[in-house]
């Protein structure tokens, strides 16, 4: 795909989730794995609803600025998915709503932050780990990031939000969205004994669609 066709893809697809309320003002930030090592990235402090694609920051191989406006502070965190996942070919971070609300609960298992409430859940995001409170741009996420091993293609950063690789990135995208309306479904379900998928049903998910689970499925 040239390079283009990536940066009015982020552009477009940037816009959709801002306008839709899933990730407000000038949080969350994209980026886009280029052939040649190199990322397409959205700047810092800049409306995803609102970006120029002439204005996307262009890093070379090793992170270096070679064009475009400074890119977002979230570089160490995309590094590390990128890292440990060398199939994502984008990463999504948002700071979406019910997503957000999850990452605040006590009750959370820090390797499934969320339960196993739809087919498409699983098939879109697996399973979530949820990773300790780090203040935004600290480098120190990477390192969290990095422990999980590769393991989890969505992660929850606690009291922040999530972030999503995708060996696309309209796969990330759709599984950003994914997550987000599972975490508005886990919330609405709170206290009131939901039925989850049963292992069977997910055995099948697994089968069918050929998932790889962080617990082994």
């Amino acid at each position: 795909m040239s390079d283009t066709r990536l940066r009015e893809d982020i552009c477009r697809y940037g816009r959709s989730l801002f306008e839709r309320g899933l990730t407000p003002g000038s949080s969350g930030n994209i980026s886009v794995r280029l052939a040649d090592g190199g990322w397409l990235v959205t700047p810092t402090n800049a409306s995803l609803g609102f970006l120029d694609p002439a204005r996307l920051a262009r890093l070379d191989a090793q992170g270096r600025l070679v064009s475009g406006d400074t890119p977002t502070k979230e570089i160490p965190l995309h590094a590390a998915l990128y890292d440990s996942r060398p199939q994502a070919r984008a990463v999504v971070h948002l700071h979406s709503t019910h997503a957000v609300a999850v990452s605040m609960l006590p009750d959370i298992d820090p390797r499934a932050a969320l339960p196993p409430l739809t087919p498409y859940y699983l098939m879109r995001c697996g399973q979530t780990a949820l990773v300790p409170y780090f203040r935004p741009g600290d480098p120190a996420v990477a390192d969290a990031i990095r422990g999980l091993a590769g393991r989890y293609a969505s992660v929850l950063l606690a009291n922040h939000g999530p972030v999503v690789a995708g060996e696309t990135l309209e796969g990330a995208v759709f599984a950003t969205e994914e997550l987000e309306e599972t975490a508005r479904l886990h919330l609405l379900l709170r206290n009131l004994n939901p039925r989850h998928l049963t292992p069977g049903q997910i055995a099948d998910l697994v089968k069918t669609f050929k998932l790889t689970l962080p617990d082994g499925g």
